[in-house]
């Protein structure tokens, strides 16, 4: 899939994204974010054990709605074991599909309609849940094509995707500056 991708995405950090058909750089960074990613990623391979990989900034090449291919780098990837083991060891490094679970972390510069379009290329492109970190409201929103979900600071969060997980929003948010 990579080889005939019309649009080169440079090598760079932070990585670049296909976002509506456009080149874009993801936000660098902050504190807060970087946070509230380890985190995130620290939970999922905690619940993932031999399930499957959880992994920062993994880029995945899948078909957005209405485009023929796109590549996003959540901020946190997971794929099942069973999806890893039937790609080559090429392609799980840039798997080409969509990730099993992406969980976002919004920053203060995000677009309210290109988050909004991530998320419609993710669940499209088969992704079961998207999750949305918003630390200056801390919140966190499950996606999963029904109606989203919102959780409190002083929620437990649980998905039917991630069987027997629960995440405290109140461990999650700890110490995360708001501003971010």
């Amino acid at each position: 899939m990579r080889e005939t991708t019309p649009i080169e995405i440079p090598e760079a950090k932070p990585a670049f994204e296909i976002i509506r058909g456009r080149l874009q750089q993801k936000m660098s960074p902050k504190r807060a974010h970087a946070q509230l990613q380890a985190r995130w990623m620290e939970a999922l391979r905690d619940w993932a054990g031999d399930r499957g990989d959880a992994l920062p900034e993994w880029r995945f090449y899948f078909a957005p709605p209405g485009a023929d291919w796109g590549s996003l780098v959540p901020d946190v990837g997971y794929l099942s074991r069973a999806v890893l083991d039937a790609l080559t060891p090429e392609d799980a490094e840039e798997p080409p599909c969509a990730p099993g679970i992406a969980v976002d972390i919004l920053s203060p510069d995000d677009r309210r309609r290109d988050v909004e379009w991530k998320i419609a290329a993710y669940l499209h492109g088969g992704t079961r849940l998207v999750v949305v970190s918003d630390a200056r409201l801390r919140t966190v929103t499950a996606y999963d094509g029904g109606e989203p979900r919102v959780f409190k600071e002083s929620d437990v969060f649980t998905h039917p995707a991630l069987p027997e997980f629960r995440l405290p929003l109140s461990a999650l948010f700890a110490g995360v500056f708001r501003g971010a």
